[in-house]
């Protein structure tokens, strides 16, 4: 592990309130995923397969979230997923899922900005797209340099203006259901509509089972911003558990009243571009209850989405390298934090690596798409680590003589629920582009599957060089601080 660098000049400040979790990890997975590309889900397997896959992707997320608060109220540090990779399993596995998840997140950075930039063009075509995505690059660096309460207090709002969202539209869409706005009922005959409602069979629903799962990645960011959580025994598993519900209430009623309203063949559920948000569901459905301004109004809440999620990918992964130079996987100097709790060198130097990317795409396009979908994969493979994490930190912790009655937050159905999320994470990584393997497209399949072998060069490069093992269960470290951390709780 590393020395401690902060030198006297700063600590990691535990500022974020319970609220602000709560609002991160829910506000983290509403975007995109559900204004824009939720239609797919229905169009590819049909309201029941839609729901249905939804439903146990949602449950296998509770899983994964449960086994994260279960260690992160145990252990709060910041880092979380990757330092627990490292203390649980074996030092060449921490080190791959810290790069992994810091990558991830600068490259998609760029891609969220540029994203914001395209939607200002719905109001102001004649003004370059990269205006607009350089002012909002520069705004989630001001918010995350002034202190971690300005990035908790935006997220906040953010998410709360997506949240709102979100309950209006289920309110108009079974207002239409039954009558109420937009004509007549259309009740539920759109469930039994030609092959409804499931089509395609098992294997539709396992294809959805990928696009349900990038809906639901961010969740694990309430245990990024664990080590910075004011009261983190409390707010944490508070955070987890009424988040979850929310979200999977949120998609799953969501689904529900997309599909009552539109058919699976209605062409407009196959949008997948940011750029065409009159076809969004959301706003189709705005539309259809006399709603004439739902194309802007929904460009709006497009927009807070991917703000947001630009704002909460340069947190993640500028913790993410702070976290991997305290363990010693980086430069010391990222592990650096000045006066207002900011891991400054950390947060300037993921900044330059995501202006870099942002930048290729006016030098070499086709190197900026494969930026992209190299972090394609990533969020699953951080999935895994949690599940692995937790499994092995529960055999450890009772291998070294204590007892579950000792622990503050209990994950659901140990060990459960992290077999069944490794299980199922695995299916979904192996199953992302199946129809390439059929092919033996090799393009196609490099692409796609990419941040796979990025992952294991890492693994197996630290593990090489550094002739790690598996850690055995007796010798876990299970110190509940890192280096250079102090737990100084404030008051909520």
């Amino acid at each position: 592990m590393a020395e401690d660098t902060s030198n006297g000049q700063g600590q990691i400040k535990r500022t974020l309130k319970t609220r602000h979790l709560a609002m991160i990890a829910l506000g983290g997975t509403i975007g995109t995923g559900l204004f824009i590309t939720s239609g797919s889900a229905i169009s590819t397997a049909g309201p029941g397969g839609a729901l249905v896959a939804y439903g146990i992707m949602g449950i296998m997320v509770y899983f994964l979230m449960t086994s994260l608060g279960e260690m992160s109220t145990y252990m709060p540090l910041t880092g979380s997923f990757s330092a627990f990779s490292s203390k649980f399993v074996d030092p060449a596995l921490g080190f791959a899922m810290g790069w992994n998840y810091w990558f991830n997140w600068a490259i998609t950075i760029p891609v969220d900005v540029t994203s914001a930039g395209i939607v200002m063009n719905f109001w102001l075509p004649h003004v370059p797209s990269w205006v607009f995505s350089t002012i909002v690059l520069v705004l989630v660096f001001l918010i995350n340099y002034l202190s971690v309460r300005s990035y908790g207090e935006t997220e906040y709002w953010l998410a709360l203006i997506k949240v709102i969202t979100v309950v209006v539209f289920l309110i108009v869409g079974v207002a239409i259901i039954l009558g109420i706005m937009g004509g007549q009922p259309v009740g539920f005959s759109n469930f039994h509509y030609k092959k409804a409602p499931f089509v395609g069979g098992i294997p539709a629903i396992i294809s959805v089972f990928l696009v349900a799962g990038f809906s639901f990645q961010g969740t694990e960011l309430v245990g990024i911003t664990a080590g910075e959580a004011a009261t983190p025994e409390k707010s944490i598993s508070k955070a987890i558990h009424s988040t979850f519900w929310r979200i999977l209430l949120f998609y799953i009623f969501a689904i529900f009243v997309i599909a009552c309203v539109l058919p699976y063949t209605d062409k407009n559920l196959l949008n997948s571009d940011v750029t065409n948000i009159t076809m969004s569901p959301f706003t189709i459905i705005f539309k259809r209850a006399g709603l004439a301004v739902a194309a802007s109004i929904m460009n709006a809440v497009i927009l807070t989405a991917v703000v947001s999620a630009a704002n909460s990918g340069l947190y993640a992964s500028t913790r993410m390298l702070y976290s991997q130079a305290r363990e010693g996987y980086a430069w010391r100097f990222f592990g650096y934090v000045n006066r207002r709790g900011i891991p400054i060198y950390a947060l300037i130097g993921t900044m330059v690596v995501s202006t870099l990317a942002f930048a290729t795409q006016f030098i070499v396009p086709q190197a900026y798409l494969y930026l992209t979908d190299a972090s394609g994969l990533c969020g699953f493979i951080a999935w895994l680590g949690i599940a692995i994490s937790h499994y092995r930190f529960r055999r450890a912790y009772i291998a070294q003589g204590h007892s579950v009655s000792e622990l503050k937050y209990h994950a659901t159905l140990y060990p459960f629920g992290p077999i069944f999320a490794f299980v199922l994470c695995t299916i979904v990584i192996c199953g992302q582009n199946v129809s390439a393997f059929a092919k033996l497209d090799w393009s196609n399949i490099l692409i796609t599957y990419m941040s796979v072998p990025l992952f294991l060069i890492l693994f197996f490069y630290y593990k090489i060089r550094y002739r790690t093992h598996i850690i055995p269960l007796k010798k876990v470290d299970l110190s509940r601080r890192t280096k250079g951390e102090k737990y100084e709780p404030e008051d909520e």
